[in-house]
This record gives C-alpha cells, sequence and structure tokens, in this order.
C-alpha cells in the first residue's frame, strides 16, 4: 500500500507499453515475417541461431530479439553497445554459463547498436558463438558489412529491416489512441501529418503523440488539427543519420538523377538533403564530382557551373547561397553527359601500374643545360606552332618502345562530339605523314 513515503513507480513510455510481446503483434517487415519468410521460418523451427538485424530506428530489432527470446525458452540479457565494454560482455558470459549449468536454459545475447563496439570488442563474442554458449543478435542501424568485424559476420545471419509504411504507423497510431486515457481527437489530416514526421519510425510516432497529447491538455484543447500538429512538433524530427546509410543513399540518389538527366528528381533529392541538415557545402563538392565524373569535356561549363555555386555559397550562407546549389543541380542534370575523361583516367592509371617504366624520348627531353644539349636532349623535337594549324603530323609523343594506346574516347554528346571529329582528322593527318615517310624511304 502507497502512502507519502513511498515513491510511485513512473508509468513507462508509452513506446514501451506498446512493445510486441508476441510474433503477431509485431506491425511491419512482412518481407521477413510474412508467411513462409525467412525470419518467422527460423522463429517457428524453434532452433535458435546469431543473427545481425539490420534497419532504421523504431523498426522492431530490439522487440524481435526479444520474442525469438521467448519463443525459443532462452534466458534474455541486452547489452548496450553504447553503455558497455568487455567487462559487460564478460559477466553476460558469467551469467550465461551459469544459467546453462543451474538451468539448463541456453541465452540469447542482444547486443543493441553492436556497430559501436571496436573489432577486439566484437572478437570477444567469437569463441562463446562457436562453442554455443549463446545465440548472439546484434542490433545496428549501420551497414555491418562496413562495421560489423568479417569474423563475427560470416557467423551471423543479417535480416535487413525496412523502415514502416504509413499504413503500418497508422496501425500503431490507432493502438496508442486505444490505450490512451486521454479525451483528446485528432483530425484525419492531423493524423497523416503525424504519420508523415514519424518517418517509418514506431517509436518517434508514439513519442510525438506524448508529447502532443501532453501539449494538448496543457493549453486544454480536445481537437487536434493540423496547425496545432505543425506548432507543437519541431520540424527537425525526419530521419536522417548524417554519416550514416540514409546519407549516402540520398546522395547517390542526387547523383544518379543528374547522371540520368532528370532534374526535377535531382531538385527532389537535393532539397531532401537541405531540409535534413546536410552541410550545403558537401552537397556543392559532390556537385564538383559530378560535373567532372558524369559531363566532362561534353560540356566544360558544368565544371565552372559547379565551382561558382561553391564560390557563391561561401560568400552568401544559408538560405540565400542554397539557390545558386540548385542552380547548378539543374544545369548538370541538363547538360550532355559523357564520362570519357572519367574512364580514360582509370585506363590510364591502370595500364602505367602494370607496365614498366618506360624512359622519356631524347627528343621530348628538356635540355637546360649545355651538357643535356651535347648529349641529345630534345634534339630533333619539332615546335608545333611552327606547322600548320600548329600541329605536327606524324609526330611521336609516347616512349619509343610503347604499342599503342588510345585512353581517350570522345562520345558524340555535347562539345566531345566536335572534339571527335577533331581528333579523327588529326588522326588522318598521321597517317598521311606516315605514308610519305614510308614512300620516300
Amino acid at each position: 500500500m502507497s502512502d507519502l513515503f513511498t515513491p510511485s513507480r513512473p508509468r513507462p513510455p508509452l513506446a514501451e507499453q506498446l512493445r510486441p510481446k508476441v510474433l503477431s503483434d509485431i506491425v511491419g517487415q512482412p518481407h521477413l515475417l510474412g508467411a513462409g519468410k525467412p525470419l518467422r521460418l527460423a522463429i517457428e523451427s524453434g532452433k535458435p541461431h546469431s543473427m545481425i538485424l539490420w534497419g532504421p530506428p523504431g523498426t522492431g530489432k530490439t522487440s524481435l530479439a526479444q520474442i525469438m527470446s521467448d519463443a525459443f525458452n532462452a534466458e534474455f540479457i541486452s547489452v548496450s553497445a553504447v553503455l558497455s565494454g568487455i567487462k559487460d560482455i564478460r559477466t553476460a558470459i558469467e551469467k550465461a554459463e551459469l544459467t546453462l549449468q543451474q538451468t539448463g536454459r541456453h541465452t540469447i545475447l542482444f547486443v543493441d547498436e553492436v556497430h559501436r563496439f571496436n573489432k577486439s570488442q566484437q572478437d570477444a563474442f567469437l569463441p562463446h558463438v562457436e562453442q554455443g554458449l549463446i545465440t548472439f543478435i546484434g542490433a545496428t542501424t549501420e551497414n555491418p558489412s562496413f562495421e560489423v568485424n568479417s569474423a563475427l559476420l560470416s557467423r551471423a545471419q543479417v535480416y535487413s529491416l525496412t523502415p514502416l509504411s504509413d499504413t503500418d504507423l497508422s496501425r500503431i497510431l490507432d493502438r496508442a489512441q486505444s490505450i490512451s486515457h486521454h479525451a483528446q481527437c485528432f483530425s484525419d489530416d492531423a493524423r497523416e501529418l503525424i504519420v508523415t514526421y514519424a518517418d517509418g519510425d514506431a517509436r518517434r510516432l508514439l513519442n510525438l503523440f506524448e508529447q502532443l497529447i501532453l501539449a494538448a491538455e496543457s493549453g486544454n484543447i480536445i481537437e487536434i488539427e493540423t496547425e496545432f500538429v505543425q506548432n507543437t512538433l519541431s520540424r527537425n524530427s525526419r530521419r536522417f543519420d548524417k554519416g550514416g546509410d540514409a546519407f549516402y543513399d540520398q546522395i547517390s540518389a542526387l547523383h544518379k538523377s543528374i547522371r540520368g538527366s532528370s532534374p526535377d528528381a535531382a531538385l527532389y533529392w537535393l532539397c531532401r538533403m537541405l531540409d535534413n541538415g546536410t552541410d550545403p557545402s558537401y552537397i556543392g563538392r559532390r556537385l564538383i564530382r559530378m560535373a567532372i565524373e558524369d559531363i566532362g569535356i561534353a560540356d566544360p561549363r558544368a565544371l565552372q557551373m559547379a565551382l561558382d555555386a561553391c564560390e557563391t555559397y561561401e560568400r552568401l550562407g544559408s538560405p540565400e547561397g542554397e539557390l545558386a546549389l540548385v542552380q547548378s543541380a539543374l544545369y548538370l542534370s541538363c547538360a550532355p553527359k559523357s564520362n570519357a575523361a572519367y574512364m580514360a583516367y582509370k585506363k590510364a592509371r591502370s595500364f602505367i601500374a602494370q607496365d614498366k617504366s618506360r624512359p622519356v624520348p631524347i627528343h621530348l627531353r628538356n635540355a637546360p643545360t649545355q651538357l643535356m644539349q651535347k648529349m641529345g636532349f630534345g634534339r630533333n623535337y619539332r615546335y608545333a606552332h611552327d606547322y600548320p594549324e600548329a600541329y605536327v603530323a606524324g609526330e611521336n609523343y609516347f616512349p619509343d618502345d610503347l604499342p599503342a594506346v588510345n585512353f581517350y574516347q570522345p562520345t558524340e554528346n555535347g562539345l566531345e562530339a566536335k572534339i571527335k571529329e577533331k581528333l579523327k582528322y588529326l588522326r588522318d593527318l598521321d597517317k598521311k605523314a606516315k605514308k610519305t615517310t614510308e614512300n620516300n624511304t
């Protein structure tokens, strides 16, 4: 019986109250939990195996691990890589050994944010996974290919979880309202906006719901409308992990949209990134890369446009300078495309990496001293500007023993079409000069 001297237990957050207890409670992830799908089959088999649950926040990773523990009648030990170290891992292993000795029960060791552990900490799990003492379940929001060491990765099945759909989130919102003891009701538009703000994250959805209820009670508001939601909730509530997968996925989408000549899609992704707080200077640097890699000599103005956009942003800052980045992205999207320069560079680098160090031909060497002149450096070099069209037909500028190579192959797009025509003309002059030389000898 509670009294003035006995503190009452605080009510758990709504997200904890609604945490799924059985598999049928879980909303979303049909590709893993639908009938005949891999994770459902694994759970129904009754045979636990080590795994890594990879997905954004609020998609059910922790709930799944707990439900699997119940389904397998296993001891559940949870460790957070944010708060724990090697000592905590040892303690968890000792507890698993004791549980096995005393009760014969197996242990599921759940490691949240496993990517936060370094290599030696991750390695500490390996012998116990191999011995079968524990079933390891790691949860991560980062790509395990990069963040989980290969030894641990090879012993665990990776399951990829996806953000919850609007329909999934609406179902969870219905559950929240059904257990809520508050009188507020939401308009359809307000519900839709809350779901949008949740951005695929069930935990965020429930936290936003609680914020709105508290704010409505403070203001004696019964009907929650769209305007109230907009005024109450922070607009920075979108899911966006700077430096994480979502970040690189979106910059990849921007790059591919520009490469694919889709200005509207490019504008969409650029604005998405700005809205999510991406540093505009980073976007500018990527635009420079796109101008070089995907447009190149087909339209040399694209590079200058990207450089000017970065300089303009540096002078004006946000938000005025962002328009220069938008202008550059639109121009790059509409410009003719060519990766010929990029491919030529890769071919040349690859060739040189595998080739021997060939000497510079004597006629191409500089001769600033008398000794070098006596040695023949620069002899028989023909100055291009002394010849018609400033071109020495038939001249060789490669090492003498190098077989013919052709790295740069201009496209038919934009300025490169004219460059291709000009190079063909010069090659024809080379052929005529060679034929003349052969006839004279």
